[in-house]
């Protein structure tokens, strides 16, 4: 085992080392510290118990405009790691067509801490399975058929280094939670009901969250009323109608409407062979109206309660708030730094000024992605919720999707919901089953007529956003209020 001064002394050296064979620039991610677990009841039976430990360091070295990476586990061997690194760097060096280039960042030592009053990793595991042994409880009832509790806890340290000079360290925190229902309605087709763990924008992020009733365990009731509504409802019958999302809908839509769609490295084709382009050219940037003068949307990097807050992206970029949409304008995308000189070359224009700090990778053994940091919805001036449902004279409210399928390049959309309710002249009549709705994505933001004030606003938690080849899985935050869009298609033709 080498001790820590040591792996500190060989990866500043190694970084010297290269930059002296002539690499333009160099950095290091050491992952000291990397432990997740998930614990998932079902039908009140532990189903599983799984826990994942791994540390390791991954070198970027950028060559003749052109990456390379290399990692290992095996942290007595960090010469070698540099070296690979270095020769992937000169072969994918060949293969360029427009250079890549880091800028310039002033060099600098910062720390960045997830808030945490409870540890998750410090409460017994038969405490925490207790917990979720008497959630389940709450939601077991004869007529449900199926019942899911499950949780999940990361802790993860980074610390980052760069031939820049800079020094990052990072620990951060993340705790998930998901209670789900489900039974055969009037025609025997399964219905769901279920709630997502999600923060209010601030606080702290440690097992306290599992165990606040407010914010999880007390949506038990809810839940099991609105499943037996849904059970004997009709289906959502096929129209155009005002669509209204809560934010539990609401922040799918976000994240595949808005989210992915605005990630750069997509917006440049990086990503067209797995995970889809983007309806968003780099000549877009400043210019096309994505919605309504309604839609206002950021980058928020200082929402302290949230997996997408984690104060230094993996180029050791402070994150930052900044605007993606202005009053419907395109104004800004999520972008790191070699990426933002490459758009720029490609518009033949600066139409991104600096970093979005929003590099972003799963592990030590995977390169930084233009990856969501906390992408959300900034609240309006509409009111709560009943001030809007008072103001629709023919709609749906809609919460929780169920399915989703997206355009490959996110122009289109079709999501699926756990629940509707009906909405006629400014009231809530009954609840609908099956809801379905759909649209091109900026005719469909274009239509948004309403947003909620900020007390509809909440952030919800995103545990598994797929992106990568190889995959990576990410976690992040979207805040989002009430919002309303109209003359939607919904409900599927017969």
């Amino acid at each position: 085992m080498c001790d820590t001064g040591r792996i500190h002394q060989e990866i500043e050296e190694g970084i010297s080392r290269v930059m002296d064979q002539g690499a333009s620039y160099a950095d290091v991610r050491f992952h000291p510290e990397d432990v997740s677990e998930s614990l998932v009841m079902y039908d009140g039976n532990l189903e599983n118990n799984e826990t994942l430990q791994q540390s390791g360091l991954g070198v970027r070295v950028l060559w003749g405009g052109a990456w390379g990476f290399a990692a290992s586990s095996d942290l007595c061997r960090i010469g070698e790691c540099f070296a690979r690194s270095l020769a992937n760097a000169r072969t994918a060096a060949s293969l360029v067509a427009l250079p890549l280039d880091m800028g310039r960042m002033s060099p600098h030592r910062s720390a960045f801490a997830s808030p945490v009053e409870i540890d998750p990793f410090s409460v017994p595991v038969g405490e925490r399975v207790g917990l979720l042994r008497r959630m389940d409880e709450q939601i077991s009832e004869d007529w449900i058929q199926r019942r899911i509790v499950a949780a999940a806890t990361q802790k993860k340290t980074v610390q980052f280094w760069n031939s820049e000079g800079t020094f990052v360290e990072k620990k951060l925190t993340n705790v998930f939670g998901t209670i789900m229902i489900m039974a055969a309605d009037k025609d025997g087709q399964m219905q769901r009901r279920s709630h997502d763990l999600y923060t209010r924008g601030s606080g702290t992020r440690g097992w306290e969250m599992i165990a606040d009733d407010e914010l999880f365990g007390g949506h038990a009731q809810r839940v099991k009323r609105e499943l037996a509504d849904l059970l004997p409802a009709e289906a959502l019958d096929h129209g155009r109608r005002s669509v209204i999302l809560l934010p539990g809908q609401a922040w799918l839509q976000v994240h595949e409407t808005i989210g992915h769609p605005l990630e750069l490295d997509r917006i440049l084709g990086y990503e067209l062979s797995y995970a889809g382009g983007s309806l968003v050219t780099p000549n877009d940037i400043g210019t096309l109206r994505y919605g309504s003068e309604k839609l206002n949307v950021s980058s928020f990097g200082g929402i302290a309660n949230s997996p997408g807050s984690f104060g230094f992206d993996d180029d050791g970029t402070p994150e930052r708030d900044y605007m993606l949409i202005d009053k419907g304008i395109l104004v800004n995308v999520l972008s790191s730094r070699a990426m933002v000189n490459e758009v720029n070359e490609v518009a033949g224009r600066q139409v991104v000024r600096e970093s979005g700090g929003a590099a972003r990778a799963s592990s030590f053994y995977r390169a930084p992605l233009e990856r969501m940091t906390n992408v959300n919805i900034v609240p309006g001036d509409d009111g709560t919720l009943e001030d809007i449902v008072a103001s629709t004279e023919d709609g749906i409210i809609v919460d929780t999707p169920t399915s989703w399928s997206i355009g490959s390049n996110r122009e289109h959309f079709h999501f699926g919901c756990e629940i509707a309710w009906e909405v006629k002249n400014g009231r809530r009549t009954r609840v609908l089953r099956n809801p379905t709705y759909q649209g091109h994505t900026v005719e469909f933001y274009n239509s948004l007529d309403a947003v909620g004030d900020a007390s509809t606003w909440r952030v919800h938690q995103v545990e598994n956003c797929g992106k990568g080849e190889p995959n990576q899985i990410m976690q992040l935050g979207h805040g989002v209020p009430v919002i309303r869009f109209q003359n939607v298609e919904s409900g599927e033709k017969e």
